[in-house]
């Protein structure tokens, strides 16, 4: 069973479900009775030894059961505000992913209670801060651990309740650790990589956005469309860069404001003219939207691939083999991968308010669009201000994105008595870029109703494209056409509620 970026969005946004009858539960098995038998007169990390800096302990086989329920109980220490419902439902996904590898060595039954969680919408209690991301999310799979086997507490039908209630509600058993299912379950980039598909999946609808609010401004200023052509985009070799374009020639096709700009300048009535009304070309942020947007396009792709490829990983640590008859010791639980990507991701996304900010200034600056007046305020100047304030909230948002960029990637501190000596701070990074996305949904909102305010101070909504014009009918009927001064906080949030619809 390989798990894709596309299932987990149905899953978390249009409620299916884990089919549990297409688990690979007789291979799961088979893994777990290698490990049982080929455990029993060995030295295992993390089975017959302690855990980290303490692995050169060896654990007498009385207190093997109680070696796996202490790693669990003594890091559930995590602190902060809990993680969104959604990005635990995520991050137990990507938990699920791991072991459907069958390299793990776990019960079936801790597989198939963990599907049964996310069916049932029961979410462990994951603090947001704990991680270092270099044995994985030691902290917070730990509370989604100690959940499991009935203690801790989760998030229920909008209520907070101790899990053991919970499962018994649910006709659920609590998991008995069987060998290793303590170590298998908090070691690994699960929660990292949980975060990451949620931001992935965001950030993909956010730069389609984009692109139709560049078609609009283009629109709305009349922009020449050869800066679309597949001619222009074509003779660059950027796969994103000509994806971008071709994403705007289609959104633009039937738009009556775009103009030719073979009609207007290379014939031979516009050859004597000194001063050019209307702009031979418009401003970067118009203009260079594929150029601009291109790369945002390949780093999401980039990152999406590596999201699925962590999804369908085993990413704890031993590997069990039954194929080889063999148990690996490595580092297949650090983060890097992850951690790197959420932090190209954030710039990119980053990337994406800034270009819609200086399109919002555009729009605002009447001595720079030289079409709209100020603001787009159609009620009385002075008296009036239009959507003057909007652009402070804009503004100071995508200031923050802009210092929320700094990479979080290279900074390893090194810990657990040095045996950690270099780690990812992937779930950091992650949860960082979430804050960005989320920053760049709200300046996005903001452009989205300015667009659409602009396009009535021109009065060019029956010239626009068939796209655009859907996209200025769904906004208007969230944010009336305005003339007076009137608050815009809940405008904005509506707006942002209805971009962020999967």
């Amino acid at each position: 069973m390989v798990l894709t970026l596309d299932k987990v969005r149905d899953i978390l946004y249009h409620g299916d479900k884990i089919d549990l009858s297409e688990l690979p539960i007789e291979e799961i098995g088979a893994c777990f009775s290698f490990l049982k038998e080929f455990s029993a007169d060995k030295v295992i990390y993390g089975i017959n030894t302690g855990f980290g800096p303490m692995a050169q302990w060896r654990v007498d086989d009385k207190y093997l059961s109680d070696l796996q329920y202490n790693i669990i109980r003594s890091h559930a220490c995590g602190a902060g505000e809990p993680l969104p419902d959604m990005l635990v439902k995520s991050a137990m996904i990507a938990r699920l992913g791991t072991f459907l590898q069958c390299k793990s060595g776990v019960h079936p039954d801790l597989v198939r209670l963990l599907a049964e969680f996310i069916n049932r919408d029961i979410y462990p209690f994951i603090p947001r801060h704990g991680s270092v991301g270099a044995s994985g999310d030691l902290v917070q799979l730990a509370h989604i651990a100690l959940t499991l086997i009935g203690e801790g507490k989760v998030h229920w039908r909008g209520e907070w309740r101790p899990s053991a209630e919970v499962m018994r509600e649910n006709a659920l058993e609590p998991f008995r650790i069987h060998i290793r299912e303590g170590l298998s379950i908090t070691n690994g980039t699960s929660v990292m990589t949980g975060i990451g598909m949620v931001n992935q999946l965001l950030a993909e609808q956010l730069l389609e956005h984009a692109v139709t609010a560049s078609v609009m401004m283009n629109e709305i200023a009349s922009s020449y469309d050869d800066l679309m052509s597949e001619e222009l985009n074509g003779c660059r070799r950027h796969e994103g860069q000509q994806a971008i374009a071709s994403m705007m020639r289609e959104i633009s096709q039937g738009s009556k404001c775009l103009c030719k700009r073979e009609h207007a300048l290379y014939d031979n009535g516009h050859a004597e003219e000194e001063v050019f009304t209307h702009k031979v070309q418009a401003y970067y942020s118009l203009r260079c939207t594929p150029q601009i947007l291109g790369p945002v396009y390949e780093t999401l792709k980039n990152s999406r691939r590596i999201l699925e490829e962590e999804m369908n990983s085993a990413c704890d640590n031993p590997i069990i083999d039954p194929q080889s008859r063999n148990v690996y010791h490595g580092g297949n639980f650090h983060g890097d991968y992850v951690s790197l990507e959420q932090d190209k991701v954030k710039i990119a996304v980053t990337r994406v308010a800034m270009t819609a900010e200086r399109q919002l200034n555009y729009l605002f600056h009447d001595r720079i669009n030289g079409i709209l007046p100020p603001f787009l305020n159609m009620g009385k100047l002075g008296l009036n201000y239009g959507m003057q304030a909007c652009q402070f909230t804009a503004t100071s948002t995508t200031a923050e994105c802009q210092t929320l960029s700094m990479p979080n990637y290279v900074h390893s501190i090194p810990n657990n008595n040095d045996n950690q000596d270099i780690v990812s701070m992937g779930t950091n990074s992650a949860l960082i870029c979430g804050q960005v996305v989320d920053n760049a949904y709200q300046v996005m909102s903001i452009l989205y109703i300015a667009l659409v305010q602009a396009v009535d101070c021109l009065g060019i909504s029956s010239s626009l494209a068939p796209r655009t014009r859907e996209v200025y009918d769904r906004v208007r009927a969230i944010v009336p056409v305005f003339v007076e001064d009137t608050p815009f906080y809940e405008e904005i949030s509506a707006v942002e509620k209805w971009l962020r619809e999967m």
